[in-house]
């Protein structure tokens, strides 16, 4: 990292920056509570997720490997561990709020369901036409409605902040005249917002806050190096192939100069941790570099920029963009994982089908009580399978199909 660079940011600094969300001005919960004498409105979020049902059932949900494939594949719940640390030291270098940015990574993923993507897609086919299902959707779901822990309230009663992130996890829903964005999906999206949320507006037209920035290329950072380490392990990717892409290539020619006679175990860890600091570096020298163009005085000034403030540079981009594309070739569509996801799907599949042709299948809170429309009573099922764990949903199958 640059002097000028390692001058500037906030490692080891208490100040936060006029452009950081403040906890003591935040818009508030849906229900009224009142102020913790010994935490900000932040960390009451962060500490919410993390006691959260919802947060404990990661640990048994598909990342890219199946959970019983082996011990040292990363599961939903270190994917997000691993995404809330990157989030925190991004937030901590540009001297935002580090709370808001570590409870938006740690709820995040909080909407999967079982298998990962795989259970995703197969919700989606099953809602078709009542909805669909999407995984930032159920996230906000589960955080307004679905975890019943308190007296007053369902779900946690984030903060508008924490809200505002999870919503707008990919950016903006819909333009400045309210028209949707990314087609028909954005439109979906947007329409299920809306209509969870009435009583309150989350300026789905604008950018979130810088803190929601550095959680969602948190995610993106912690794909690309980790999905790269398991890859490695499953024997889907190896170090040749990867010595021919640009920034992996580079990285591990640092790796052989430096330790010549290295295992390829330890230089697999290398590789991983050296990609990460040099993801995490570039990120913060490009988000100074457009903070000093657009000069905000508040957080309000980041939400309104017409592009995100925390981003990579062009360079860095690209050679992401060839990771994924990697990843995608070698990694997610590769014959045996693909066999493994297409049997996940019709498990979840056929699940919804038996649930929705025989309640009584369900366990008695999630029944329907008859009173219900087609719609409401088919979401129903879907967010009681979306909570399901890898192994609950194979139990589940085995119990009602032998």
């Amino acid at each position: 990292m640059s002097s000028m660079i390692a001058d500037r940011i906030g490692f080891g600094r208490g100040d936060r920056a006029a452009f950081a969300a403040d906890p003591s001005a935040s818009r508030g919960r849906l229900v009224d509570e009142p102020d913790s004498p010994t935490r900000t409105a932040f960390q009451r979020d962060r500490d919410r997720v993390v006691h959260s049902t919802a947060f404990r059932r990661l640990r048994e949900k598909t990342q890219v490997f199946v959970v019983d494939e082996g011990d040292h594949y990363r599961t939903r719940l270190t994917h997000t561990i691993e995404v809330a640390q990157i989030a925190r030291a991004l937030a901590r270098a540009l001297r935002l709020d580090e709370d808001l940015a570590e409870a938006l990574a740690l709820a995040h993923d909080l909407g999967h369901p079982p298998f990962g993507h795989a259970g995703e897609r197969a919700l989606n086919v099953a809602m078709a036409g009542l909805g669909g299902f999407d995984h930032n959707v159920q996230a906000l779901r589960v955080v307004t409605c679905l975890e019943r822990r308190y007296p007053r309230f369902d779900g946690l009663n984030l903060t508008w902040e924490t809200l505002e992130g999870l919503v707008k996890h990919n950016g903006p829903l819909v333009d400045r005249r309210g028209t949707p964005l990314h087609g028909r999906i954005g439109a979906d999206h947007a329409s299920a917002v809306a209509d969870m949320s009435p009583e309150v507006d989350l300026w789905l037209w604008s950018w979130p806050s810088a803190e929601a920035q550095a959680a969602a290329i948190a995610d993106d950072i912690a794909y690309d190096a980790h999905d790269i380490d398991d890859g490695l392990r499953a024997g889907m990717l190896s170090l040749d192939r990867l010595s021919a892409l640009d920034l992996p290539g580079r990285l591990l020619a640092d790796v052989a100069e430096e330790h010549p006679d290295l295992a390829p175990e330890r230089i697999a860890h290398e590789l991983t941790r050296r990609l990460i600091t040099a993801m995490i570096e570039d990120v913060i020298g490009e988000t100074l570099r457009r903070l000093d163009a657009l000069g905000p005085a508040s957080a309000d000034d980041v939400r309104r920029t017409d592009r995100p403030v925390v981003a990579f540079s062009p360079a860095m981009q690209s050679a992401e963009r060839e990771i994924k594309a990697h990843l995608y070739a070698q990694v997610y569509r590769n014959d045996t994982l693909m066999n493994v996801m297409r049997a996940a799907e019709d498990v979840v599949g056929r699940l919804f089908a038996a649930y929705r042709d025989d309640p009584a299948a369900l366990p008695a809170r999630w029944r329907p009580t008859g009173t219900e429309d087609n719609a409401t009573a088919a979401r129903q099922v879907a967010d009681f399978l979306a909570g399901m764990t890898d192994r609950y949903a194979t139990a589940e199958y085995r119990r009602l199909f032998g």
